[in-house]
Formats: C-alpha cells, structure tokens, sequence
C-alpha cells in the first residue's frame, strides 16, 4: 500500500504553492486529520478525513487517491473530494466577501490639500 507524507501530499493536490508552504502550515496548526492536528511527516492513507484552513477558506475533504507529484489542477483535483457543507459553506463566505466589497467606491480624483490633512488626522487623534 503506497503511503506519502501530510505535507507532500498537500503540495502535490495543490492546497499550497510550496512543499516548504504546505509544511508550515502544517506545523502551525492549519491542517487537521481526523480533528486532531497533525505533523508534516505524518503518513497520508487513502481514506483519510482532513480539514485544511487556507486564507479565509475552509476546505473539509477526503483523500481519495495518493501522489507525490505536482500535477496539472485538473489530475490534482481527483485527489480528493470536498464535501458538500464544505463547499456551500466556502460559496456563501465568497459570496458574503463580494457584497461587503460592492459598497466600497475608490475617489475618482485624488485628494486635495485639505483631504489630505484629514487622511493624515485619522491617524492621529490629537491632530484635530
């Protein structure tokens, strides 16, 4: 039975740019197998249940298949398989995320002398 440690496997399914990324991760706590954390070298088996924290996103998953290669995405993805809640979940935050930025509108000059005393008193609270 082929086996491959935590850290390669995550690099090879592309969850992490970097195998060197993907065991930092890891050692502070963003990757858990079965609930509980994990170390870098810990052996990965077909089967096994893992969340992984990347950024603002949760990814709760099961590996599905082993490698120890990058591979294209699209090789990568059949991996593993996310779960349904985990996937909804991920779309609702992405949606959520978007909304708060639609609000958001950049001046469409830039500011003028006075503006720019105010910008700069926001840092300081005793400038006003």
């Amino acid at each position: 039975m082929q086996v491959v440690r935590l850290d390669v496997w995550l690099w090879a399914a592309r969850f992490y740019k970097t195998r060197s990324l993907a065991k930092q991760a890891v050692e502070t706590g963003k990757v858990e197998i079965g609930g509980q954390r994990a170390k870098a070298s810990r052996v990965l088996r077909a089967g096994d249940a893992l969340r992984v924290v990347r950024g603002e996103e949760i990814f709760e998953i099961g590996v599905l298949a082993l490698s120890d290669m990058r591979s294209p995405a699209s090789v990568a993805q059949t991996l593993y398989a996310e779960s349904e809640a985990s996937r909804a979940a991920r779309e609702q935050l992405r949606a959520l995320r978007a909304a708060e930025r639609n609000g958001f509108r950049p001046p469409e000059t830039k500011p003028d002398k006075r503006a720019r005393r105010l910008i700069r008193a926001l840092g300081d609270i005793d400038a006003m």
